[in-house]
């Protein structure tokens, strides 16, 4: 892929990274219903969770590679087709931690999962805490087979020992922004969580392990410069940030046919984002009260509940917050690009994708 233009370096990445991930879960989903044939609903659960994405976290791992000078290859492919198996497995823990009903337009694999009854009446609860279980232990399995992925890619073990560490530190913080989240999140309260806190929820939950870490590791996987990975992280986590923030727009004002998911689930789960965040700072007494009336799975979901949640963010200038954040942040990740092309610590082919890349990320439609 050496002289494809950048322009069509996502839509090839995907096509590669969809073929890998496909054989590699095929095989390994064939070995564990070979253990009993009664797994056959995990193993397409763990298929179904792996053939989903839009492959971006892979195709910064790729452009990190090439733009340390490397060209093009299978073991880069494979490699940063395990950045895809981490955000799998992300995937069904989160839903599984926020109870969300679907994904991509289909159930979540917590529901996907429950066990279908066999006779006797009874038993839902126990059902539903099995599926639980089962999503749980499958979102494990995928953080297992990203890391056999990453190891058995074909590439030398001397490129692999140089992103091991960062590889530890992507786990690591992904983690913790998903504990951050959890801990911040009280339904119901009002005020605990300040924008700053939220964004520091959206870096480490979102931002570094979208971009910048996957831009790195790919850039150390190609012996690139401590230069270039400065570039990566000045690039990668503001252009992260604002996915999310997009993402967290898209999640109460996006269409769910297009965004493949439920308006009410921020708000059902009172989730600490920017926007409820900039929302309570700006909003009156009387719409503080709205929005604790709002927030929370116990509020049920009555039918004028998501508008008002609306109107509060319109009202209070909350939505075009969060627009001005977005559109600072990808500012600066341009800027940055820019200025590495012209002075020489990126090379032409590498510029041109990276902008690309950042299209993809916020111009999703919702």
């Amino acid at each position: 892929m050496g002289g494809d233009a950048p322009g069509d370096a996502l839509s090839v990445i995907k096509a590669r990274v969809d073929r890998a991930l496909e054989e590699f879960a095929r095989e390994e989903t064939a070995l564990l219903e070979a253990v009993d044939p009664e797994l056959k609903p995990v193993g397409e659960q763990l298929r179904a969770a792996v053939s989903r994405g839009k492959r971006l976290r892979a195709a910064f791992c790729y452009w990190g590679w090439r733009a340390a000078g490397r060209d093009d290859g299978d073991g880069i492919v494979r490699a940063a087709a395990a950045m895809e198996l981490v955000h799998a497995a992300a995937v069904v823990h989160d839903d599984l931690i926020d109870r969300s009903a679907v994904r991509h337009g289909r159930p979540t694999a917590h529901l996907a999962l429950v066990p279908p009854r066999t006779g006797g009446a009874g038993g839902g609860a126990g059902r539903a805490a099995a599926g639980r279980s089962l999503a749980l232990l499958a979102g494990d399995l995928l953080i297992s087979w990203s890391g056999r992925l990453f190891l058995e890619c074909g590439l030398p073990s001397a490129y692999l020992g140089r992103a091991r560490g960062l590889w530890a530190t992507l786990a690591r913080e992904l983690v913790a922004g998903e504990c951050l989240e959890v801990l911040r999140t009280v339904p119901g309260a009002d005020g605990e969580v300040g924008a700053d806190s939220s964004l520091q929820i959206v870096r480490y939950k979102t931002a570094k392990y979208t971009v910048e870490h996957p831009l790195q590791i790919g850039a150390l996987l190609g012996g690139g410069s401590p230069a270039l990975l400065e570039v990566f992280s000045a690039y990668g986590v503001p252009l992260g940030e604002a996915f999310q923030l997009r993402d967290d727009l898209l999640g109460v004002f996006g269409a769910p046919d297009r965004t493949g998911k439920a308006n009410l689930d921020d708000i059902a789960g009172a989730r600490p984002t920017v926007l409820l965040a900039l929302m309570r700072q700006a909003a009156t007494e009387a719409e503080r009260g709205e929005l604790r009336a709002l927030l929370g799975r116990e509020a049920g979901a009555g039918p004028g509940r998501l508008e008002r949640f609306r109107e509060i963010a319109e009202r209070t200038g909350a939505r075009a917050g969060v627009e001005s954040l977005i559109a600072a942040r990808a500012e600066a990740a341009a800027s940055v690009v820019d200025a590495a092309l012209r002075a020489g610590r990126l090379p032409p082919c590498a510029a041109e994708a990276l902008h690309g890349l950042a299209g993809h990320c916020l111009a999703r439609a919702g």
